[in-house]
């Protein structure tokens, strides 16, 4: 006697998987706008980590050539750069800019900056980011060229 076997085809059909597609698309469009409005700090958080970096590598630079190294930035655009250099950082949109350095390395009202000598010292410096009463603080120890970043809050 022949056993006819019948297996079932296990799958997804093409309709199928169009839809699963279309909400997982759905749901990456709708998510991160989600999670920086309920995370507003983060953005924060990673223009100060970003500011850090900008010094340490403007610091980096003094320290190779053996030249003082400058870095600037324009509080009303938040855009900042390695005078000489033309690659440029930005921070993030909303925040408060606040810069408090020497005298002599303020261009103008919103455009100063912190300057690092070849010994790895500095003028020392500090930026203040900040949205509403709360943010980060970026320093720059004007002895050492050691910078630091920590959290801000108003008085």
């Amino acid at each position: 006697m022949n056993r006819v076997r019948f297996t079932l085809a296990t799958g997804f059909t093409l309709v199928e998987l169009i839809v699963v597609l279309a909400i997982g698309g759905l749901l990456l469009t709708l998510t991160p706008p989600l999670i920086t409005a309920a995370l507003p700090g983060v953005e924060l958080k990673a223009g100060a980590r970003r500011v850090a970096g900008a010094l340490r590598q403007t610091r980096e630079i003094a320290i190779a050539n053996g030249t003082e190294a400058i870095w600037l930035i324009d509080t009303e655009t938040g855009r900042y750069q390695i005078e000489g250099r033309s690659k440029q950082g930005a921070l993030p949109d909303g925040l408060s800019i606040e810069l408090v350095a020497a005298r002599d390395e303020l261009r103008d009202e919103q455009v100063g900056g912190i300057r690092f000598f070849p010994d790895g010292s500095s003028t020392g410096g500090r930026l203040i980011l900040k949205r509403d009463k709360s943010g980060y603080q970026v320093g720059v120890n004007w002895l050492t060229g050691r910078i630091l970043v920590a959290e801000w809050e108003a008085d």
